[in-house]
């Protein structure tokens, strides 16, 4: 009992490793933290270049081996710090699964995949997109919330976005399917399919010009496709901010729950928001 006492009124700085571990890793708000963060980011980007240049063939006749030697060097050092990452949270698979688990564990398969697929090694400028943790290592709070916000209005609108993406599709082959009808396959509708797409480019306001109308009406019916186009595309702007501007935009930091690993909380949170642990 007297034991058991002393553990629980032990000193802050000697809390279980796992959570010092997961503070050096996860979070930014202690010095430790963001010289962690820091260094990480530098050997992504380092890591990337390397890639990149491998892709060079002057350079990678010249400095090749070198090269592959480097990037194994960074695939060693991003799988211990996956491994460090697991251990340190009390949930590993809540972080496994969640968005920036499945990037970092992308980030060091096809290194290996290499040993086994020929090419498969280029897909390691996967690792660029865990430069997004600079928002934490910056401590950009603002950054976070307008985020979180941006989050909320998309997944309230998603609903509507899907009617419109639903309706936008049944339009385009609607109009395919007319301009095939109109059209002649010398000017390059020489099926649904290809009419489709070029439905599709002209509705969206790209145009390529490979397929263009030849006949009056048909260049009429395009004219009226480009036009409403302009239309279409202000739709998902519109849903999309007014859900915005319904969007709550509360106080949150950099804490990182040690269960799920998720981030946003509230400054004043005393347990997790998704998983309802309480926060360290």
């Amino acid at each position: 009992m007297a034991k058991s006492i002393r553990q629980k009124h032990q000193p802050a700085d000697k809390q279980d490793w796992r959570a010092k571990l997961h503070e050096v890793i996860f979070e930014a708000d202690t010095p430790n933290g963001k010289l962690f963060d820091i260094l990480l980011l530098v050997a992504i980007v380092l890591s990337v270049l390397a890639v990149m240049l491998e892709s060079v063939s002057s350079i990678s006749e010249k400095w090749g081996d070198e090269l592959i030697v480097i990037e194994w060097a960074f695939t060693i050092i991003f799988t211990i710090e996956y491994l460090a990452r697991m251990v340190s949270v009390k949930r590993p698979m809540k972080y496994a699964t969640s968005f920036f688990g499945v990037i970092d564990l992308l980030s060091i398969l096809p290194t290996f995949a290499s040993l086994f697929i020929a090419g498969s090694g280029s897909l390691m400028v996967i690792r660029v997109l865990r430069l997004l943790r600079i928002f934490r290592v910056l401590k950009l709070i603002a950054f976070l919330k307008e985020a979180r916000v941006l989050a909320e209005a998309l997944r309230a609108s998603r609903r509507k976005i899907l009617v419109f993406l639903i309706t936008v599709v049944s339009l385009v082959i609607i109009l395919g399917t007319f301009m095939y009808i109109v059209e002649d396959a010398e000017a390059g509708f020489t099926s649904i399919p290809s009419s489709i797409y070029w439905a599709v480019v002209t509705l969206t306001t790209v145009g390529y010009g490979d397929i263009a109308p030849a006949t009056a009406f048909g260049q009429f019916v395009a004219s009226v496709i480009m036009i409403l186009g302009y239309s279409i595309l202000a739709v998902p702007t519109g849903i999309v901010g007014n859900e915005l501007a319904k969007a709550e935009n509360h106080s949150a930091n950099t804490r990182s729950c040690q269960s799920c690993s998720r981030e946003g909380h509230d400054s004043d949170a005393v347990h997790c928001k998704y998983c309802g642990d309480k926060l360290d």
